[in-house]
C-alpha cells in the first residue's frame, strides 16, 4: 500500500475524521475523537502507526520484521508498520480495523452504541 492507498482506506471508515494536530506532516485518523491511525508524510519508507491488542502487539512484532513498537507512543499497545511489502495489503486493512475496535472499545457502552448503531 501506497501512502494515499492508507490515507483512504482510514477516512473510509465510518465517522473517521482526519487532521495534523502536531505538525504539518504528520496525519492522526480518529474515530469518536480518539486516534486509531498515524501517518507520516515525510518518511522515506511510508508507515502507519496503529492502536493494538498488547498481546497481539507483541505477536505482531515477533512475526514481521516490518512491525516495530512506535515512538513516542505507548509500545503496550501501538504499533508501527513500514510498507516494505511484506505484510500483505489485506492484513493491512485487518490491522487498521482492529485499531478501530481498539479505540471504540474502549469508549463508554453508550459511545460504543452509538458508534456501532446499536441500543441497549
Amino acid at each position: 500500500m501506497n501512502i494515499e492507498e492508507l490515507f483512504d482506506y482510514c477516512v473510509s471508515i465510518k465517522g473517521a475524521e482526519a487532521s495534523t494536530p502536531f505538525d504539518e506532516v504528520t496525519i492522526v485518523v480518529k474515530v469518536m475523537d480518539k486516534m486509531f491511525a498515524m501517518i507520516p508524510t515525510d518518511n522515506e519508507v511510508c508507515s502507519i502507526t496503529l492502536k493494538c491488542d498488547p498481546e497481539k502487539a507483541i505477536n505482531l512484532r515477533e512475526t514481521y520484521d516490518c512491525v516495530e513498537a512506535a515512538f513516542h507512543m505507548n509500545k503496550t499497545y501501538w504499533n508501527t508498520i513500514s510498507m516494505d511489502g511484506s505484510m500483505a495489503d489485506s492484513e493491512i486493512i485487518d490491522w487498521i480495523n482492529h485499531s478501530v475496535d481498539e479505540v471504540i472499545k474502549k469508549l463508554p457502552k453508550i459511545r460504543q452504541a452509538e458508534y456501532y448503531g446499536t441500543s441497549k
